[in-house]
């Protein structure tokens, strides 16, 4: 099967990224449809994965950043039926090695997946990193 990887915010089904962050995401499941909805439109940038027959889509990717220097990764899953045929590397790269942000600095933040970035090049936190984790979980 084939897929195409495109980053026209007007062809995200947020449909499908509402289900996917409420119902299979281990993070911020605590988010309301209005609030996915809005980081989706307040996004510098999204990349989508699709299908190329039927053109669903089955990848997601997220970017907030200043537009110049600095951005951050958010949000990047491919659904489950569509694991293993390498699009969390196509979306990661079409979003952080192929666009705009090719020069920034990257952050993100995961418990899962660190081989997959570790070769983009993130590596583990410096001491000049601080996050205060969320209160809400």
């Amino acid at each position: 099967m084939g897929y195409d990887i495109d980053d026209d915010p007007r062809r995200i089904d947020r449909d499908v990224v509402v289900r996917f962050l409420t119902e299979d995401a281990y993070w911020h499941r605590w988010r309301t449809v209005a609030q996915i909805e809005q980081q989706i439109r307040g996004a510098w940038r999204v990349i989508g994965a699709y299908e190329q027959d039927s053109g669903r889509q089955v990848g997601f990717a997220r970017a907030v950043s200043d537009g110049v220097a600095d951005a951050y990764l958010a949000d990047v899953f491919v659904l489950p039926e569509h694991r293993g045929a390498g699009l969390g590397k196509r979306i990661v790269a079409a979003m952080i090695d192929e666009g705009p942000g090719r020069d920034f600095r990257w952050f993100l933040s995961t418990r899962d997946a660190h081989g997959l970035y570790r070769g983009f090049g993130f590596g583990t936190p410096s001491d000049r990193v601080m996050e205060r984790p969320s209160r809400l979980g």
